[in-house]
């Protein structure tokens, strides 16, 4: 057997401008490539260490390093799901294992997955949290978009997606309040939004203490993101959300976001996947989970001042199949 050899390197990406949610704001993605060789060919996969869950660099190139010998002599994805847990690390060596199937193969990873070829996908546009004003201004630009995606914070959220509506009355909005919301403020949010015609609110309650949106009237559909990582965590989420937000940084990769995936329709619950702000590498494999999804969020390379060679092709809002250049 030919061993493989498994390398990890940290890229930084800068931002169009800045990135904003209610914990803080970027200048730069910061992103994680892992490159697995076996012979002549070569696996790549990309991921985003998250401090909300206690990833660093330093953690994330460690955890990669702690499993090198197993990846040398063939540790297979299913491997990893025991091998590792569930995050960012994980993530980049499953797709950089999927890319390197692929090539073995020379069939593509959704033919190895069992799924549709990739086609062209709408995805949202993220307006990063600022001022009412600015948010509008921002929104007046991008009102060509049909759908957008608003980082809200707390504090004249109403304001701001009252500016947003009416600086992009034909958009369909989507919101995402970052865990910003308390409880006694839900029911004048969720009706705000439905008087707006918000399609979707993400994560309104810290993941932990959003126990009571499973007894709330919901008038617009609300989605786990902090609150649902991975399949063990959906017996938990499934009576207090609508839907959830697959990112493959959470799940651990692409192998266990199909059987997420799966699951969540078991337990009626709609799909929306999503991205950490990376480049066209991170987004490639996630566009498989598209046939699955209701609301596609994967406009990461569209916050960059530039993307990798062989990117995904944008045409406005619209994302098309990735090459093989770059991934799968």
């Amino acid at each position: 057997m030919t061993l493989r050899t498994i390398d990890a390197k940290q890229e930084s990406w800068p931002i169009r401008g800045s990135f904003r949610i209610s914990r803080g704001a970027k200048t730069t993605a910061e992103v994680v490539v892992v490159t697995i060789k076996e012979g002549d060919l070569t696996g790549r996969g990309e991921c985003v260490p998250y401090g909300r869950y206690g990833e660093t660099f330093n953690t994330v190139l460690g955890e990669i390093s702690a499993i090198r010998e197993q990846i040398a002599h063939g540790a297979s994805r299913q491997d990893l799901l025991t091998l590792m847990p569930s995050g960012s690390a994980r993530n980049a060596i499953d797709t950089a294992l999927w890319d390197l199937e692929a090539k073995k193969s020379g069939r593509s990873v959704a033919s190895l997955a069992g799924l549709k070829e990739s086609g062209p996908l709408i995805t949202a546009y993220t307006l990063s949290l600022d001022t009412p004003e600015k948010m509008g201004e921002a929104a007046q630009l991008n009102a060509f978009r049909p759908l957008m995606k608003l980082k809200l914070g707390g504090d004249l959220d109403v304001e701001r997606v009252a500016a947003v509506r009416s600086a992009a009355p034909k958009s369909r909005l989507i919101i995402d309040a970052n865990e910003a919301w308390a409880p006694k403020d839900l029911d004048y949010y969720f009706q705000k939004m439905a008087d707006f015609g918000v399609e979707l609110i993400e994560q309104p309650l810290p993941a932990g203490e959003d126990a009571i949106l499973a007894d709330m009237d919901r008038p617009v559909p609300v989605c786990a993101d902090e609150s649902c990582h991975d399949t063990s965590t959906l017996d938990e989420v499934a009576p207090m959300y609508d839907y959830i937000n697959i990112k493959l940084d959470k799940t651990g990769g692409l192998t266990e976001a199909l059987l997420l995936a799966e699951a969540a329709r078991e337990f009626g619950l709609g799909i929306m996947v999503g991205c950490m702000v990376g480049t066209s590498l991170a987004m490639a494999p996630a566009m498989l989970l598209g046939s699955f999804a209701r609301f596609v969020d994967l406009d990461g390379p569209l916050l960059l001042d530039k993307d990798r060679p062989n990117g995904i092709q944008f045409d406005d809002s619209v994302m098309h199949p990735p090459k093989t250049e770059l991934w799968g």
